[in-house]
């Protein structure tokens, strides 16, 4: 059976540390990192992690889709939030999906991604319906190495479903070796990394070239066709490195994005594959590798449904969309890295009300509200009695899903009293297109500031995070709507 992407997408964080910053702050601790303060790296506000940007990609991805036809969410990324909770169920929540979508979490390695993608053409083609796959990283790196300078956090996500698609499968080939480059044990914060060179040319040099050489052979293709090769690693030139040993031509090297937004791990290679999409033509052959306790192979071919196929932001679009970051300490803040004195006015306790959470689950992560079907008036939340002045009708309100509904601010305030990790803590009544008012943080806020009129978009994004149990709350915010750069 033929099987393809038929949609795909992708999220950036808006914050990036500008590397200069950082060897300005730690350079005299490791001067020899100087040549990697170059360019800027993609990171998470302090209200961001692998899960929100998972719903984030997988949003750019569905979005002008029917959603309905999801049969499967999995999410692939090393640094899920929660050990024991499902975090694909969160995004399957935030999507507003059928309860009868499976979701799957896999993790484990950097090649955790190509993995899921590859397991999802599989059980598409095995009869398991629509699969969205997507990848999403948050890796932190020690201050002053050089993962801190490589490292960048992203997603993306993609549809496989019967059929061409914009880009079927031609074929997959998969080694798994215990080739440990590098390792993170259970409870621990960051990685330890073996040595460069080693893992070049053992790792690289000769367990991912055997791998593209076999399966250029199984699949009886000649290398020199390849048009886009795609491999996420945070070496330098270790794609064209991978790519001459492998006979494929320098040219059909892929952009690896490290100098806008650094290597974003289990995620990189369908973020760059998702890239490549966003710009790619007709009949061209996309290799897409995945390195990590072994090797994964992908072979596609675009089709004619390429043209015109991203319809949203894409990783492009949000590549653009930045705020360039040269506190280093606000980056150390916003990633867990030191803890600032929060003060008494964060002293709550956020322990959650489990109960209520799962009973309000369509509002609280899938942003649902009311419409009345006598009246047509909106509310946000959804109750048994509708708002509406013309008749106080009872029990006639059907789901009015809103997170996909433009919004405009109707009032606002910018509070330095109350504690947020992010100050000035940006509240006010928003109102959706076609009526409904909610009131909303408003995240992401420029230097432009904000005026009443302003237009938003909503977002997923981590509420308030009980240190204490170690349990992040999600709900939805509001960011103010830019200008970006479109694919019709």
């Amino acid at each position: 059976m033929v099987v393809g992407i038929h949609a795909f997408g992708g999220y950036v964080p808006r914050q990036r540390l500008q590397r200069n910053a950082a060897y300005a702050a730690t350079g005299w601790f490791a001067p020899g990192l100087k040549g990697f303060a170059k360019g800027e790296r993609a990171f998470c506000s302090w209200d961001e992690d692998a899960v929100t940007m998972a719903v984030e990609a997988a949003r750019d991805c569905l979005a002008g889709r029917d959603r309905s036809a999801i049969a499967r969410v999995v999410l692939a990324s090393t640094s899920h939030p929660f050990a024991d909770r499902q975090n694909s169920t969160i995004v399957k929540e935030a999507l507003f999906l059928s309860d009868a979508t499976a979701a799957l979490d896999v993790s484990g390695s950097k090649r955790s991604a190509t993995s899921a993608l590859i397991d999802a053409f599989h059980a598409v083609a095995g009869g398991a319906g629509d699969t969205l796959c997507v990848a999403a990283e948050r890796n932190v790196a020690k201050a002053g190495s050089e993962g801190e300078y490589n490292s960048g956090h992203g997603a993306a996500s993609v549809v496989v479903s019967k059929g061409d698609g914009c880009a079927k499968l031609i074929g997959t080939h998969s080694v798994s070796i215990d080739f440990v480059d590098h390792f993170r044990k259970e409870g621990e914060t960051f990685d330890y990394g073996w040595e460069a060179r080693w893992v070049r040319e053992e790792g690289y040099g000769k367990i991912v070239v055997s791998t593209i050489v076999a399966a250029l052979e199984k699949l009886g293709i000649d290398a020199k066709k390849i048009d886009h090769f795609v491999l996420g690693s945070s070496m330098p030139k270790i794609s064209e490195y991978v790519a001459q040993g492998s006979g494929i031509r320098p040219e059909a090297v892929a952009d690896t994005l490290g100098g806008v937004l650094g290597d974003a791990g289990a995620a990189q290679p369908l973020i760059l594959l998702s890239h490549i999409l966003e710009r790619a033509t007709p009949g061209q052959l996309i290799m897409v590798v995945g390195f990590g306790g072994g090797c994964d192979v992908i072979l596609l071919e675009t089709t004619a449904a390429i043209v015109g196929a991203a319809h949203a932001r894409g990783i492009s679009g949000y590549l653009e969309d930045r705020a360039p970051v040269d506190n280093y300490v606000k980056y150390l803040a916003f990633s867990g890295l030191i803890d600032l004195d929060k003060g008494m006015r964060a002293e709550l306790d956020q322990k959650p009300i489990l109960t209520a959470q799962y009973r309000e689950r369509k509002s609280v992560l899938g942003l649902v509200g009311g419409k009345c079907t006598q009246t047509g008036a909106v509310q946000f939340p959804k109750s048994p009695v509708s708002i509406s002045r013309e008749a106080r009708a009872i029990h006639t309100q059907e789901d009015y899903p809103l997170a996909e509904l433009p919004a405009k601010i109707v009032t606002f305030t910018a509070d330095y009293l109350m504690f947020s990790p992010s100050p000035p803590a940006y509240y006010g009544n928003i109102e959706f297109d076609g009526g409904g008012r909610m009131l909303a943080e408003i995240v992401d806020v420029g230097e432009e500031g904000l005026e009443i009129g302003t237009q938003l978009r909503m977002v997923f994004r981590i509420k308030a995070i009980d240190d204490r149990r170690g349990f992040s709350q999600y709900f939805w915010k509001a960011v103010p709507e830019r200008r970006l750069s479109t694919k019709s």
